[in-house]
């Protein structure tokens, strides 16, 4: 098994980006390596914080929400031509990386209110939980008592006998 350089394995991943943007089978089979080491490669690349889409093939639309976290985040400090030049080495539109942008910006927001509205529904469940239990009592109580008086006047019929006879 041939063990391969740093600078091979960046300058292979490198083609899995812009401007190349090839998919891990036309890199693999250009350069002579399983298409299981681009993976592994791309895999290790994008754990060091790399911004490498899941899959060349797909665009943007392979890049994980990692990966366009990490995107907002490289840009955040970044003026208009900074940002314009980054998209063009990563095959970017500067709107996809505002939409990203607010999309993240949503996402807490979101997060907040959905764990808001969450807990607010649990305590909405816990109450109805407290009237069906208080209601199934209520009910288990009224059946032991109806079933009591069946007894007891079952009872009564076979020891003092029927009356309407």
């Amino acid at each position: 098994m041939p063990r391969y350089s740093e600078e091979r394995r960046q300058a292979v991943v490198a083609k899995l980006l812009p401007p190349h943007n090839l998919t891990a089978q036309e890199v693999a089979e250009q350069e002579g390596i399983s298409v299981a080491t681009i993976y592994k490669w791309r895999k290790e690349a994008r754990a060091e914080g790399r911004c490498l889409p899941a899959a060349s093939d797909q665009g943007t639309e392979g890049w994980s929400s990692r990966d366009k976290f990490a995107a907002v985040v490289e840009t955040a400090a970044m003026n208009a031509e900074e940002v314009a030049e980054y998209c063009r080495r990563r095959g970017l539109y500067p709107e996809q990386l505002q939409r990203w942008r607010h999309d993240c910006e949503q996402a807490a927001s979101l997060s907040h209110d959905e764990r808001r509205r969450e807990a607010d529904a649990l305590k909405e469940q816990r109450k109805r939980n407290r009237e069906l239990e208080r209601e199934l009592k209520r009910k288990n109580e009224a059946l032991a008592e109806t079933a009591a008086l069946l007894t007891l006047s079952k009872k009564a019929k076979a020891i003092w006998g029927d009356e309407d006879e």
